[in-house]
């Protein structure tokens, strides 16, 4: 998967009250990122059965997007961190595109990406299409950050 369908995006705005789609909108699992529900998106993430494959997809990019505006604000909680990646590592074949656009992995200076992506490229050193994609596993303990 590349990018959030539309089904996905109406399937979450029903199941968690996000905002409609507006007809400008390009980009709308960035504009609806929140920081500040950046819990709530993950307990919906981790309920089971709760939201389908591309749901779960779309939710990631809105998930990673409040992350990254919480680092960016230094408003950043730990523990949501540790839920993000644990998520990733579990569904990382899910989220290849999306680990590798946050990766930024092009450009070698820091300070031109993401807040979030010296996180993510330490989580995933190597690009996930040259790794097979390793499917879940667990967080080995020199990849934790714990702050």
């Amino acid at each position: 998967m590349k990018y959030p369908t539309k089904a996905s995006i109406e399937g979450l705005k029903q199941k968690i009250s996000f905002p409609a789609l507006d007809v400008h909108s390009q980009d709308w699992e960035y504009e609806v990122a929140d920081a500040s529900r950046l819990n709530e998106f993950l307990n919906f993430y981790f309920k089971p059965d709760f939201l389908s494959k591309v749901e779960r997809f779309t939710l990631m990019i809105v998930i990673l997007e409040s992350f990254n505006d919480a680092l960016t604000n230094q408003h950043q909680n730990e523990n949501d961190w540790a839920n993000i990646q644990s998520a990733l590592l579990k569904e990382s074949d899910l989220h290849t595109e999306t680990i590798e656009k946050f990766a930024s992995r092009n450009e070698e200076d820091l300070e031109m990406c993401f807040a979030i992506t010296s996180r993510i490229r330490i989580l995933f050193p190597e690009e996930k299409s040259k790794t097979g994609g390793q499917g879940s596993r667990e967080i080995p303990d020199d990849k934790r950050i714990t702050d």
